[in-house]
């Protein structure tokens, strides 16, 4: 398998680091994106990929007919949509790489809908967060071309391994661990807040130290909160789709909704501005001061 022409859809921060780590190992790189078409964000978007030798595509036919390889990296509630719009245009033989955090399900669907169009599906799970590995990130990959392609992407000097030619098992392992993972950010806020509201964390820290001494708690949690702040919808969406992947297995999602719905409560207090001006590398106390003060005594959150 060759892909000297890889198409981007979704120029976010996954997007941007995959074009930048891929663009010196290939002839070209392109993206599309939503906010190329966007005049408030158009031109610096469109700057930031010339930046990076990456070609800023015009539409996602012009995208999907120049590539031998295109990767979805959209949000978590667009990867069907994505999949089925792309699905028009891809070319006979193309591949479609759908790094997107979504059920087992919805990622069959995408499946169903590329291979209508004589393309082929593979399926990633993204089994950490993107930043601190750039395209280096684990992923697990899944589909009849999965072993092909975690080939070729290997020689990128990506880290892709093929675990099933079953489409849906790549992601139940990655939405399997996003419950743990992302539950687990839930919890912390959810925690720390608390503790924070009644003057007991100097209490409460201390004996999940001792309980799970390889943890630092307090490190840990400035993390969780500031990753949970600045991905908040992102996260919320996956959660959705984690709920999803727990009814697929015939379940009541009863904790990964919650996981949800707190995840959402962040990014909703984000985008109130409820954390504006706190600097890189801010405390958990911090972030958890800014809850307390935002409090409404008439409403629950």
């Amino acid at each position: 398998m060759q892909a000297r022409r890889i198409g981007i859809v979704g120029y976010g921060e996954v997007g941007k680091i995959f074009a930048a780590g891929l663009q010196p190992q290939t002839a070209r790189v392109s993206a599309w994106d939503l906010k190329f078409a966007q005049a408030a964000a158009a031109d610096a978007e469109k700057e930031h990929a010339q930046g990076q030798g990456v070609h800023a595509c015009g539409s996602m036919r012009e995208l999907c007919e120049g590539s031998e390889l295109v990767i979805s990296a959209v949000t978590a509630s667009n990867t069907l949509a994505v999949a089925e719009e792309a699905a028009r245009f891809l070319q006979a033989g193309a591949v479609f790489l759908d790094l997107n955090s979504a059920s087992p399900g919805t990622k069959q669907k995408a499946a169903a809908a590329v291979a209508a169009r004589g393309a082929d599906y593979v399926e990633a799970g993204v089994m950490t967060s993107v930043p601190p590995y750039g395209i280096k990130v684990p992923m697990l990959l899944g589909g009849a071309r999965a072993a092909e392609l975690a080939q070729l992407l290997a020689g990128f000097g990506c880290d892709a391994r093929a675990v099933s030619e079953e489409l849906g098992v790549a992601s139940a392992i990655k939405m399997c661990r996003s419950v743990m993972i992302k539950g687990l950010e839930a919890l912390v806020i959810e925690s720390y807040a608390t503790a924070r509201a009644y003057g007991v964390e100097d209490h409460v820290l201390p004996t999940l130290q001792e309980t799970f001494p390889s943890i630092d708690w307090s490190q840990q949690g400035a993390y969780f909160f500031s990753r949970v702040v600045q991905h908040g919808q992102r996260r919320a969406e996956e959660m959705r789709e984690a709920a999803n992947t727990v009814r697929e297995a015939g379940f009541a999602p009863l904790m990964t909704a919650a996981i949800a719905d707190r995840q959402q409560w962040v990014a909703d207090q984000a985008r109130a501005g409820v954390f504006e001006g706190l600097p890189k590398g801010a405390r958990w106390q911090d972030y958890a001061d800014r809850l307390l003060a935002a409090r409404d005594p008439g409403r629950s959150g």
